[in-house]
């Protein structure tokens, strides 16, 4: 069997486990198409490069549909040797001629999703459901008002008491050292926001994947709250994702984000609050919770939170956990006092042609790969 099309058998069968249709049936018409036509401007064939067949016709691997049958997604399929960001271009290329946002590339065995508007391919474990891209879609985030949203140390303080600089024991300088310790009062420092102003910097380059490299000690959860509630604030989330591995980091993530933003956002514990979570703006929970009986898949979509923000990255991204991590599209945050390095000195292109299962399992365990480090920096 050609080696192409023991992908696409691979693919096809990871299409239909997602719940996608090659043919109509009782639950409801086809929704992917083979091999569709589209047609390619002389300035697209010019974009594609020298070794891309100078031809006014192009044809799409797989093309998702929605209800109505209009373009959803781009599917380019490469073969089991090929790194399946080797067709990226052409995808994207094909999308745009469709007016199409989502472009998945995969080799059957490693998977990428890629939303064109707001930002980079991304690995996935699973192929995205109809029903999430369909959410996904309806979701319009502007990233450039993130950018341009002021953040100073007293971010986090005007949630907590929105009038502080008014009070008597804060314009009082002798009383306002009391004051502040009263009222449990958390400026940020000047590393923590040089951390959110990097963030709002990787958004304006187009990025969706960020890695917080913080010792022990240094108030990782208080700059996850800055950045929550920059995201929440803007409109680019509208619910967000705390995941911790550890019972004891649930309960005093959940804690620490109740003092900091209760006043503008709810947060809560999902064990806690089961029935009414979608209330909420803020989740936190246990890798291990939602890994139970594969729970993450039944309770919620890949769309229900547009920021998962992950505690202690370097164990999350291993294993089961990384499935529930990768489960979720949108904006990731990594926080790790230890990335795991799998890719320093490493010749990627070396490794794939020697062994491309070796790369990919190398890729998907790399704390700066996944969380858009590929250069090693934080």
């Amino acid at each position: 069997m050609a080696k192409e099309a023991k992908a696409r058998i691979k693919i096809n069968k990871l299409l239909e486990e997602s719940g996608w249709r090659f043919f109509d049936s009782s639950q409801g018409r086809a929704n992917i198409s083979l091999e569709v036509n589209t047609k390619l401007t002389e300035q697209t064939l010019n974009d594609l490069g020298e070794d891309f067949e100078k031809t006014k016709n192009g044809f799409i691997d797989f093309l998702l549909l929605d209800e109505k049958s209009f373009p959803l997604a781009v599917l380019e399929a490469k073969r089991e040797e090929k790194n399946p960001l080797d067709g990226k271009e052409q995808a994207r290329k094909y999308a745009q001629s469709l007016n199409v946002r989502f472009v998945i590339l995969s080799n059957g065995n490693l998977h990428y999703f890629w939303d064109i508007e707001t930002g980079n391919p991304n690995i996935v474990t699973s192929l995205p459901a109809y029903e999430s891209l369909v959410q996904r879609h309806s979701f319009k985030p502007k990233p450039e008002s993130l950018t341009r949203e002021i953040v100073d140390s007293d971010y986090i303080v005007i949630t907590q008491k929105p009038d502080y600089k008014n009070d008597p024991c804060w314009i009082n300088e002798n009383q306002r050292a009391d004051f502040i310790k009263e009222n449990s009062l958390r400026f940020l420092r000047e590393y923590q926001l040089r951390a959110v102003k990097a963030l709002q910097s990787a958004v304006k380059d187009g990025k969706d994947r960020f890695l917080f490299e913080m010792a022990t000690g240094t108030g990782k959860t208080l700059v996850a709250a800055a950045i929550i509630k920059v995201f929440l604030r803007t409109g680019n989330a509208k619910r967000v994702l705390f995941l911790v591995d550890r019972l004891e980091l649930e309960d005093q993530a959940g804690r620490n984000m109740v003092r900091y933003l209760k006043n503008d956002y709810k947060c809560v514990i999902y064990k806690e609050n089961r029935q009414d979570w979608i209330k909420a703006e803020i989740i936190v929970t246990t890798v291990q919770s939602l890994l139970f009986k594969n729970k993450y898949r039944d309770l919620f979509s890949p769309t229900d939170f547009d920021l998962v923000i992950s505690d202690e990255a370097h164990r999350s991204i291993g294993g089961n956990s990384r499935a529930v991590f990768e489960y979720f599209v949108g904006y990731k945050l990594g926080l790790t006092a230890t990335p795991k390095d799998y890719l320093k000195n490493v010749d990627e292109r070396r490794l794939a042609e020697r062994d491309l299962r070796k790369l990919e399992r190398r890729q998907l365990f790399d704390t700066y790969k996944t969380f858009g480090c590929e250069s090693g920096d934080p």
